[in-house]
């Protein structure tokens, strides 16, 4: 199955020669998934020639707001609109999540509640993970047909689904404990506050869930259900 990785963001210039750019770290979580991948710079604007060059999308995440005014947004959104009509599975993370809500009626905004960074636990459908998150902006109205497959007390809409075409989720599966200290590192200093950081690195090393995401994340692509 060839997944389509549309890359809306990248990762910091001097974590990069590590780690590599954010399509990267989605190949290797989803690398024991027999995907073929082929990665598209949206945010550099380089698109597809259409919705059906792959079996499935993958939207990852950005720096970016939905809400901000970027040349990549408006033909961003009109694929997400087409892929939906068309019926190709998408699976969208953090900026993901929060544009393919955007595209299809519903709404993003910077949360008053301020940012979620590091280790969060979420209720997924009467289950407790655990995965890092990095993010201000919310989905805070979901689009019609939206259902909500996780949340907690910060997050109410942490991950939906789209019927049986879309499964998106505000946390990084992507990003294990390291990469999100690294992040942290690059980009928290001076932009998130102190304290929310330092709460972020107490709980660094602990465990997360992201192998439970990612088969989540496949099955989906595969058989368009989380069962």
């Amino acid at each position: 199955m060839k997944i389509g990785i549309l890359q809306t963001g990248h990762a910091p210039d001097a974590l990069r020669p590590e780690t590599g750019d954010y399509a990267d770290l989605f190949k290797r979580l989803l690398g024991d998934h027999d995907f073929q991948f082929e990665v598209h710079d949206v945010v550099d604007m380089q698109f597809p020639e259409d919705v059906h060059a792959a079996d499935g999308w993958l939207l990852t995440g950005s720096k970016h707001g939905a809400y901000e005014d970027h040349p990549f947004i408006a033909p961003l959104e009109t694929f997400i609109r087409d892929a939906y009509a068309a019926a190709v599975p998408m699976v969208g993370i953090c900026f993901g999540h929060q544009i393919i809500a955007q595209a299809l009626g519903g709404r993003v905004e910077k949360f008053a509640g301020g940012w979620a960074v590091g280790r969060q636990t979420y209720d997924w459908q009467g289950q407790t993970i655990a995965l890092n998150a990095w993010h201000q902006d919310q989905v805070t109205a979901r689009p019609d047909g939206a259902r909500v497959v996780a949340t907690n007390d910060f997050c109410e809409n942490a991950a939906l689904v789209y019927g049986d075409r879309i499964l998106t989720v505000q946390a990084h599966p992507e990003f294990d404990n390291d990469f999100t200290r690294q992040l942290g590192d690059a980009r928290g200093e001076g932009v998130v506050p102190d304290a929310i950081l330092a709460a972020a690195r107490a709980t660094q090393y602990e465990p997360i869930d992201n192998r439970s995401i990612a088969d989540q994340m496949a099955r989906f692509f595969k058989t368009r259900s989380l069962t």
